[in-house]
């Protein structure tokens, strides 16, 4: 057995402060959020993962992970901080953690439907950087005309894979980008150019 490592020091606070920050990450899509005083990364997880599994996973919220996360340290911390079950079905998943370097990225998750686009799936992606990729425009809700992201290390697949994400729209999943202690949101909603 794995020793667990450790959660959130004021579970009720830290969860709080760290909601209102994913919470401004979903508000202003494309705009890098610094988590304040995020928990370590756990295993493989950067700190920004570790804090959005801790804030939103929970017994009802079935996550799904990638190879790179499937590894006891992180198993046994999501089972013992979140009580969510571990699912091996992509489809099953309201959350997953994916590594960066998967293709197609976003297949095979469920996308919500019609009348309940809400039961879609939210990834939540680690790359290696979320300044120092390639400029793309983004425009949408809660976005002022247009803003620009750099996300570095995506599959040369994501933006045409996010088209037609979008494209679906309601339905789709949503995208969460993570790095060091550091989100980037990107709803379903958004649209992005190059």
């Amino acid at each position: 057995m794995t020793e667990i490592a450790p959660g959130l020091a004021d579970p009720p606070h830290d969860a709080q402060r760290l909601f209102r920050a994913v919470l401004e990450g979903f508000s202003h899509p494309g705009r890098i959020v610094a988590l304040p005083q995020p928990p370590a990364g756990v295993g493989p997880m950067s700190a920004a993962a570790t804090a959005f599994v801790l804030t939103l996973v929970d017994r009802d919220t079935p996550l799904w992970l990638a190879p790179r996360f499937d590894v006891p340290a992180v198993r046994d911390f999501v089972r013992f901080h979140t009580g969510a079950p571990i699912v091996k079905d992509e489809a099953a998943a309201l959350f997953a953690l994916v590594t960066s370097d998967r293709a197609p990225l976003l297949e095979g998750f469920a996308i919500g439907t019609d009348p309940y686009p809400d039961r879609s799936a939210t990834l939540i992606v680690e790359v290696p950087s979320l300044s120092a990729g390639p400029e793309r425009l983004v425009r949408g809700p809660g976005i002022q005309d247009r803003a620009t992201t750099r996300i570095n290390g995506l599959p040369s697949s994501f933006w045409s894979e996010w088209m037609a994400n979008h494209a679906l729209f309601p339905c789709g999943v949503d995208v969460v980008f993570t790095a060091e202690s550091e989100l980037l949101a990107l709803p379903r909603s958004i649209v992005v150019e190059a």
